[in-house]
């Protein structure tokens, strides 16, 4: 019997990449999962691969910045499984690198409607479900920024800043409640979303650390998602306000060894290109420093 057999999770921004990996691992040791991104067919397409493995799964189309399509995702959740027991807050956006002001609106304004928004609205119908029941794991994904300013990320970094202070603050309103709050950071995971980057023309030479630094401390999907695998079971029972860090001293130090332990044998680094797509300013820039 899997640690958790009987329970349902659902779980957003699930059809690829991180969420797709807890997805599986939940199915795995016995949840029956619920997946959610923007568009139908990735989320079919994700489902009926978990149910070639023989896992119960279900899904739909959702846009988490919009509150009745979030609140539909819950119901279809209980219509197919019965109740919820698990809700990952997973779906978010990195958004266009380089300086603020020159960053179209829109492209800003949608980080903040999926990372922000998007968490607040999965937060509220998961605690909808939860507080009546007086049971219930809400895990809401951190990333770079939840300890302090991000240069050139800065709705990204600042978005992520919130929803650690957001979860930890739900955490202490609801100690009593009998329900698990967690902010999990799942570090740097070598995703489509971590490789394919968006920047503000003139900014493309900044972003060439990145590849570097991929390949020193990118995790695959399913390293973190056994860490959100320990958050939805009962190990966590009566922790709340735990907050979850994947990358940590031992695996930075880690890394750079391996690194080194590579360029010494003189073995080939592993691919860690990136593919950027420039956006244009919507003002003339400032050179960017070196």
């Amino acid at each position: 019997m899997g640690i958790l057999e009987g329970k349902t999770a659902v779980i957003t921004g699930s059809s690829r990449g991180l969420g797709l990996a807890i997805a599986e691992a939940y199915a795995r040791e016995g949840a029956s999962v619920v997946l959610a991104a923007r568009t139908q067919q990735t989320v079919d397409e994700a489902v009926n691969g978990l149910k070639a493995k023989g896992y119960k799964a279900s899904g739909a189309a959702c846009d988490v910045g919009d509150y009745e399509q979030v609140k539909a995702l819950g119901e279809m959740a209980l219509q197919t499984f019965r109740k919820i027991d698990i809700w990952v807050n997973n779906a978010g956006v990195a958004g266009v690198f380089g300086p603020t002001a020159h960053i179209p609106r829109e492209q800003f304004e949608r980080v903040i409607q999926t990372n922000i928004t998007g968490t607040y609205y999965g937060s509220l119908i998961a605690l909808e479900h939860f507080v009546p029941q007086h049971s219930g794991k809400l895990i809401n994904l951190l990333g770079r920024g939840d300890d302090g300013p991000v240069k050139f990320q800065n709705a990204y970094g600042s978005s992520k800043y919130w929803v650690k202070s957001f979860t930890l603050a739900l955490a202490k309103e609801y100690a009593d409640s009998g329900i698990g709050i967690y902010a999990f950071n799942p570090g740097l995971v070598d995703t489509e979303m971590l490789r394919q980057v968006e920047s503000l023309e003139g900014y493309e030479k900044k972003l060439s650390r990145l590849s570097t630094i991929i390949r020193w401390w990118a995790n695959p999907p399913e390293v973190p998602a056994e860490r959100a695998l320990r958050l939805a079971s009962s190990a966590t029972d009566g922790k709340t306000g735990l907050v979850e860090n994947v990358l940590g001293r031992r695996q930075i130090f880690g890394g750079l060894l391996r690194d080194v332990a590579r360029q010494m044998k003189r073995k080939a680094a592993p691919d860690t290109s990136l593919h950027i797509t420039s956006i244009k300013p919507t003002m003339p820039l400032i050179p960017p420093s070196k």
